[in-house]
């Protein structure tokens, strides 16, 4: 097999939540079939949920299989060098019609200990906001674990955490051990470490379809849990046609990119780039083949793609790892 460099894009991985809606569907035209899909996974390498490509040369393979076969091709020299041929991100889009469960992420330490899995650090950027929404992010002032305790043990956990009103655009970075739920009318894009290791505390008293509650993992969370007050919202600039930076950390950056006609791309072969099309279209000129990608696409860039040029109407986050 030879490698064709070109943009990969892949099939969606849909799940349905408890909490899930139909603006998958409608705002960025997801393959639903049902009126509860809480999640589009864009691009994923967590276990039993491997993105299979959609077009192309690769078309049918799985991610994990291109980057067993290409690694520093499909991810760069440096992400290879650091986490050999695993594929370090995993890229979400999620439609909460109702509230998710109040939850806490484990850092790489526990997580790698327990669960033989990275952390998961994450960030949320609002796609879409119904009047009135809102996220909860952390507690309202420094806290510690018997208050804590003690709220949970009451039902009154929501008093001392911090409930944030959103808008679209708005962008949350969650560090692990950040308490946390995404609420009820948003639409979200998430980028995070590739783990699917989540501890739920508290689950509104919810049943699913079959009467029961939901699990929780109230003792699992106790040591993951940062009890002190975060800040979480990021603010970032609005140039048009420059990479305006949100958030850099040691597992990814994510840039803001406000697209207006043509902006030509010039990148090193060290790492894989990601966009995520929020809004508009635009589309992809390399080597004079064209690709055309409209709200709601997510294409990966392999590493060894490293001129091309973008062209459109459109806001895209752009994502690598530096």
């Amino acid at each position: 097999m030879k490698f064709d460099i070109y943009p990969l894009q892949f099939d969606p991985i849909l799940k349905e939540r408890i909490w899930g809606g139909e603006k998958l569907k409608t705002e960025l035209n997801k393959p639903i079939t049902s009126n509860i899909t809480g999640e589009s996974w864009e691009i994923s390498t967590v276990e039993g949920d491997v993105s299979v490509i959609s077009n192309g040369t690769f078309k049918g393979i799985s991610l994990n299989e291109l980057i067993d076969n290409f690694p520093t091709e499909v991810l760069g020299t440096k992400v290879f060098n650091h986490f050999g041929k695993q594929f370090p991100l995993l890229f979400k889009y999620l439609d909460a019609k109702t509230d998710l469960s109040i939850q806490v992420h484990p850092n790489d330490e526990l997580a790698e200990k327990r669960h033989n899995s990275f952390g998961k650090t994450e960030m949320w950027y609002i796609m879409q906001a119904d009047e009135g929404s809102r996220i909860i992010v952390g507690f309202k002032n420094n806290s510690n674990s018997k208050e804590y305790i003690s709220h949970l043990e009451n039902n009154t956990l929501i008093d001392i955490l911090d409930e944030v009103k959103v808008k679209t655009g708005d962008v949350f970075f969650l560090e692990t051990g950040t308490v946390h739920a995404i609420g009820a009318g948003l639409l979200v894009a998430e980028i995070q470490q590739t783990s699917d290791i989540t501890y739920r505390i508290y689950d509104f008293d919810r049943i699913d379809s079959e009467g029961k509650k939901r699990e929780l993992h109230i003792d699992l969370a106790l040591d993951a849990i940062n009890y002190n007050k975060v800040e979480t919202k990021k603010k970032y600039r609005n140039e048009v046609n420059i990479s305006n930076e949100i958030v850099s950390c040691t597992y990814f950056t994510t840039n803001y990119l406000n697209l207006s006609g043509d902006l030509k791309v010039s990148k090193s072969a060290s790492s894989f780039t990601v966009y995520m099309c929020t809004e508009g279209n635009f589309q992809i000129e390399y080597q004079h083949y064209i690709f055309q990608y409209s709200k709601g696409d997510t294409i990966l860039i392999p590493a060894s793609m490293t001129d091309f040029t973008l062209s459109g109407n459109a806001i895209v986050l752009e994502i690598y790892i530096t």
